[in-house]
């Protein structure tokens, strides 16, 4: 964990990558960083996920992956950021994000965050997430080849298309995403596949 100062640093290179004040199905990304990759938005904040977000930032020289929760709600009281070295272990990972402050486990990031933004210091790639809707995006693949190899090996992920379907129907009323939030999702993350 970050003390303020740290905390406020990860923030503001963050928000290079993000718009830290966009939600879902809106466009959280400030430029275009390729296709777009969806998972369980609880996969991202586990140990075994580690490894998929050192690969990404290797891919692009970073050094350390930061990870940054934003207020969503109620927030957290402890500090909000983690940077890690890619060579960090999944042990490391889960030491940071699934710390309890005060031995309190609803302190964790693990649990308590809503809202996350992940991305190394180059800017080139990034995962968001958030618990309501219960997806995560991730860009920022340096190849189609690159993406595939990605998707197998940490999957499961899905495209745009597969998550409207798969991940996206338990978080609404009837199990039937809007029109709309479909539609938005949709031009903002792409239809690949």
């Amino acid at each position: 964990m970050s003390g303020r100062t740290e905390s406020q640093n990860i923030g503001y290179r963050v928000s290079a990558t993000f718009d830290l004040d966009a939600r879902f199905p809106g466009q959280v990304f400030r430029n275009d960083v390729g296709e777009s990759l969806f998972c369980e938005f609880d996969a991202v904040l586990t140990p075994d996920f580690w490894p998929a977000l050192s690969a990404m930032a290797r891919w692009h020289d970073d050094d350390h992956v930061d990870l940054l929760v934003l207020p969503d709600g109620d927030e957290l009281t402890e500090c909000t950021a983690v940077s890690l070295p890619v060579e960090a272990s999944e042990d490391d990972y889960w030491a940071s994000i699934g710390f309890e402050p005060d031995g309190d486990a609803l302190g964790s990031i693990a649990i308590a965050a809503k809202v996350v933004a992940v991305t190394g210091r180059s800017g080139k790639w990034g995962c968001w997430g958030e618990r309501d809707p219960e997806i995560a995006v991730f860009r920022g693949f340096p190849s189609d080849a690159a993406r595939d190899e990605w998707r197998d090996r940490f999957g499961p992920f899905l495209e745009t298309r597969g998550a409207l379907r798969s991940y996206l129907p338990p978080t609404f009323a009837g199990r039937i995403v809007p029109d709309e939030y479909a539609a938005s999702l949709t031009s903002n993350y792409g239809a690949v596949g």
